[in-house]
């Protein structure tokens, strides 16, 4: 009863207005803040890291099945050997948000659609309730993954999951193996509560080191990204978001609601996502 009250309160404080439609790459779509997406567990006290940036400087779909949506060139992360003509983005809400895309991949991923040809976008097909069983979730990825190989062996994918979503996309990553891993060209999570300190492809949302070195809300139940995804993946954990940073951060709060209205994120999940592709 008081998470639900508290929660609430979170809501009304950070989502009582849209924000402004942004520009990325030099377009404008809009972006929704997410109004959900959190997690229902508390913890953390104060503290502080700095750090250089990782990714090198900063700027500033549909309901569970697919949408149909030309090129350029980006940073960060390892990209495929060869350029992806088809693909699919595979994206796993937060917690509350209603089935369908996630607010905080909207603008990134409209603007990838509509400037890198061959994408789909599919929602990963799952309660996102408060019980916080993401299970569902996890399987649903792996399902999309295995049976569209099927049909088609080319096919390349990004994942994408915020709050329980990361959750849910991390703990698929295991699970995704062979073939399966190959065809899955990046992992792009925020807000992630089971985000593991130390790990290379964690990043705050100016690309940056200062939530390198802290732990998620539930990072103490999994084993984080997998090490043989680490240079695929990007963990990106405003500093301050106690879901991801309970260093800094305590629950759920601004920094954990951030991330759709946030230039930074937008920009940094564009440019991960092309160079992945090979685009």
């Amino acid at each position: 009863m008081q998470f639900n009250a508290l929660f609430l309160i979170a809501l009304a404080s950070f989502a009582t207005a849209l924000p402004e439609p942004i520009a990325v790459d030099g377009n404008t779509a809009d972006a929704v803040a997410p109004r959900w997406g959190s997690y229902p567990s508390w913890g953390g006290s104060s503290g502080g890291s700095t750090g250089g940036s990782w990714w090198g400087g900063s700027t500033g779909g549909s309901t569970g099945g697919s949408s149909d949506a030309s090129s350029g060139s980006s940073s960060g992360g390892s990209s495929s050997a060869a350029a992806c003509n088809s693909y699919t983005v595979i994206t796993t809400r937060g917690t509350g948000e209603a089935q369908g895309p996630s607010a905080g991949f909207r603008t990134m991923n409209s603007q990838l659609t509509s400037s890198t040809s061959g994408g789909k976008l599919y929602n990963t097909v799952y309660p996102a309730g408060f019980s916080q069983n993401s299970a569902q979730g996890t399987q649903d990825i792996v399902n999309k993954v295995t049976t569209t190989l099927r049909s088609n062996p080319n096919e390349c994918f990004i994942l994408q999951g915020y709050s329980q979503g990361g959750a849910a996309t991390t703990n698929a990553l295991p699970k995704l193996t062979g073939s399966a891993f190959d065809a899955v060209k990046g992992v792009f999570i925020i807000g992630n509560p089971l985000h593991k300190r130390g790990l290379d492809c964690n990043v705050d949302s100016n690309g940056g080191t200062t939530t390198k070195n802290v732990q998620g809300i539930s990072a103490g139940l999994g084993s984080g990204i997998p090490q043989n995804w680490v240079s695929k993946t990007m963990d990106v954990c405003a500093f301050g978001d106690g879901v991801c940073d309970t260093t800094n951060g305590r629950g759920i709060n601004g920094p954990h609601l951030s991330y759709g209205s946030d230039r930074n994120v937008q920009q940094m999940g564009l440019t991960f996502m092309k160079k992945q592709l090979g685009r």
